[in-house]
Parts: structure tokens; C-alpha cells; sequence
């Protein structure tokens, strides 16, 4: 399987369990891999046969910035993020990390992995 990667999708959000986390957006990186269900765009160079990443990475960000309810999960941010490249854009397997920052003290990074779909 091909695998279209978007790493250090940076956003800011209002994200968090914590009341003083949820005042101002923070920086959240977003790291996707996206299994493509062909590799014919390599072969024909047109965007048509593969995933747009373009495309995917306007998507999540309009979808997280206008979510419909307030998420306070890194784990539902990946989770709606991989819906929608799944769902969206016909990937059959994707891999979303979803990172915040500084948030605990003495810890510099944390965050969620998640796979969904198949690589088969």
C-alpha cells in the first residue's frame, strides 16, 4: 500500500479537560498517514488518482476549528480526524497522531496514535 503522509500539520485550538486550557487556543501538531487504495497517480501524474492532501488538510482544519461541539480530547480530535479521511476521501487505512505541548509539567509532549480502516 502507498501511504501519503502530512507531518507537522500544525493548528491552534481550543482544546482540554483543564478550565485554564480551554481560555486560549494552544498548538496542536497533527501527523497523518493516509493509505491510498491505488498507485496509479504514479503512473498517470494527475490528482484525480490519488488523495488530495490539499484537500484533506483544509477539510480537518475547517471541521476542528468549527466543530459542532467543543472537544477536550486529543483522542476525539483524532478520531474525527480519521472519520473524515476514511469517510471523505475513500482512504481504506489511516494513521492520525495527534501532539500538545507543555502541558503537564516536566513533560515536553503528549498525545494519541490511532489506526483505523485496513491496510489489506
Amino acid at each position: 500500500m502507498d501511504i501519503l503522509f502530512l507531518r507537522d500539520f500544525r493548528l491552534e485550538l481550543i482544546i482540554g479537560v483543564y478550565e485554564w486550557e480551554r481560555k486560549v487556543p494552544q498548538p496542536v501538531r497533527l501527523d497523518l498517514e493516509i493509505g491510498l487504495a491505488n498507485s496509479k497517480a504514479g503512473d498517470t501524474d494527475n490528482v484525480a488518482d490519488t488523495i488530495d492532501y490539499g484537500a484533506v488538510a483544509m477539510r480537518v482544519k475547517d471541521y476542528l476549528h468549527n466543530a459542532p461541539q467543543p472537544i477536550t480530547l486529543v483522542e476525539t480530535v483524532a478520531e474525527h480526524v480519521a472519520a473524515i479521511v476514511l469517510n471523505e476521501f475513500g482512504s481504506p487505512w489511516v494513521k492520525v497522531s495527534v501532539t500538545k505541548f507543555a502541558i503537564v509539567p516536566g513533560i515536553k509532549e503528549l498525545g494519541i496514535c490511532i489506526e483505523r480502516g485496513s491496510r489489506a
